[in-house]
């Protein structure tokens, strides 16, 4: 299938100048005209940005490696905007995440690996051929089906990769994603080769197993190195465990964590509240003290949540 890019460029890059608005005016009929284009407004940002002579310090010496930190740092905060529901926050909190991409193709065009053009150009033919259902004609998909025909696309590209020599079933799945959801990630691949439990309750069975193992691993007074790594290896099947329990529940577990932490925090900055308004401090506090007030907090939230 012959894509067809979403952005097509007639001028060269830096040849729309301040009579460009002008031109298109006349030229044009609608925003997404090339000069017009505000993702080429920020390609041209982008490369005066990393201009040698004139250039910003500090974006001229960033390289893929040093640029991933801020990418998953503005993901999170994209996470967060959507969570919190600030739909103000999350038009900029896009934009910078938006801007990532851009900086990762800029350095890719000054080493002649590829351009942003090329980027959108992937995503558009892979986008066309996972949704057979919508963009053939007498393609019509159920939503499993729909979910069934991704995973075969994704599963094929695989198999490629496979017979190229270049990939097992493992592998693709990002090492820096953050621990649980690269889990989720590993759990979902390895079931679409049947390697998963029947149903829940055995997922539910490994977690008991696990938490069996931990307790006995605890139950040394004196740890020593080795038996330190011990623990820490048998929190970890734990936490692989409860990950494969939320698989099964169709739940995601990076988001599940954080809902827990909000709500623990939200909790406790009420325990924090009620001290204060009595005049006491929780570092004086004693742990029944505060067990009484997250006891009382926790009650009333549940009678507003219902």
């Amino acid at each position: 299938m012959n894509i067809k890019p979403v952005i097509e460029n007639d001028h060269e890059h830096g040849e729309c100048d301040e009579h460009c608005d002008t031109q298109c005016n006349d030229n044009c009929s609608n925003k997404t005209s090339t000069c017009h284009s505000q993702i080429d407004q920020l390609l041209a940002v982008m490369r005066e940005l990393r201009d040698p002579e004139t250039g910003c310090p500090w974006d001229l010496k960033q390289t893929y490696s040093t640029i991933v930190p801020y990418t998953l740092e503005e993901a999170y905060e994209v996470a967060d905007a959507i969570e919190q529901g600030d739909f103000d926050e999350l038009k900029g909190e896009l934009g910078d995440l938006l801007f990532q991409v851009v900086f990762y193709a800029q350095l890719a065009s000054e080493e002649g690996r590829f351009e942003f053009s090329d980027v959108v150009d992937a995503i558009h033919e892979k986008l066309i051929r996972r949704h057979p259902h919508v963009f053939q004609t007498n393609v019509s998909f159920t939503e499993a089906q729909v979910k069934e025909n991704w995973e075969r696309e994704k599963s094929q590209e695989r198999d490629i990769r496979h017979q190229q020599g270049k990939a097992r079933l493992l592998d693709n799945i990002p090492h820096n994603l953050p621990a649980l959801s690269r889990a989720n990630k590993i759990q979902k691949r390895c079931a679409t080769v049947g390697f998963e439990w029947p149903d829940i309750h055995g997922a539910l069975d490994k977690v008991v197993e696990e938490v069996e193992e931990l307790r006995a691993e605890l139950q040394h007074k004196v740890v020593n190195e080795a038996q330190q790594q011990s623990i820490e290896e048998e929190l970890g099947d734990l936490f692989f465990s409860l990950v494969n329990v939320s698989r099964y529940v169709n739940a995601d577990p990076e988001q599940i964590m954080r809902q827990a932490n909000r709500k623990f925090e939200q909790r406790f900055n009420q325990v924090e509240h009620v001290f204060i308004e009595k005049g006491q401090s929780l570092q004086t506090a004693t742990l029944q003290e505060m067990d009484n007030v997250w006891q009382q907090v926790k009650q009333n939230q549940k009678r507003d949540n219902s």
